[in-house]
């Protein structure tokens, strides 16, 4: 499986929308990018971890799970370019290709350097735009796919049937 890691304080920084919301309240704007790798992750079928950086935060490193992605606030004295740079090295191997989002330059020469693959925040935003298209289609061809009968009835006495067949009468 392929494996996604997100510098999460790069891609708040970069999209618009987190951008206007980390303004009024950082931990939304965390939550809402959260959510978005979540819908990213279950569509791409990648593993998504999100590395936010806690360089002036007391302590040891906070790993934790939200809706199956993993989210990794470093620990004290530890970038978000650190961690990803050493998370790059734990998952890169034949089987096995690591994708880093950063639109960090320095960031992008280092992980090219370790043979991971870059995404910049904006291509990262277009492919997740690109997804959301993708399943509003999926959403709208499966809605036109109606089962089509052989012998021609109503829709109300379809209705009917469909209530017997899942057993609400």
């Amino acid at each position: 499986m392929d494996v996604l890691l997100v510098d999460g304080y790069n891609m708040i920084g970069a999209w618009e929308e987190l951008k206007q919301l980390r303004e009024k309240d950082l931990e939304k704007a965390r939550l809402l990018l959260i959510e978005k790798m979540a819908e990213y992750q279950a569509y791409r079928h990648q593993k998504v971890i999100i590395v936010f950086d806690a360089y002036e935060v007391r302590g040891i490193e906070n790993r934790q799970q939200e809706y199956k992605v993993d989210v990794i606030f470093t620990k004290e004295n530890e970038t978000a370019d650190q961690c990803i740079e050493r998370l790059v090295k734990e998952f890169k191997n034949v089987k096995t290709k690591v994708y880093v989002a950063t639109s960090d330059y320095t960031e992008q020469r280092t992980i090219f350097a370790q043979g991971a693959f870059r995404i910049s925040a904006r291509e990262l935003q277009i492919e997740w735009n690109n997804i959301q298209k993708e399943i509003a289609n999926d959403i709208r061809e499966h809605q036109q796919k109606k089962i089509k009968s052989k012998i021609p009835i109503s829709d109300d006495i379809l209705q009917v049937f469909e209530k017997w067949r899942r057993g609400n009468e």
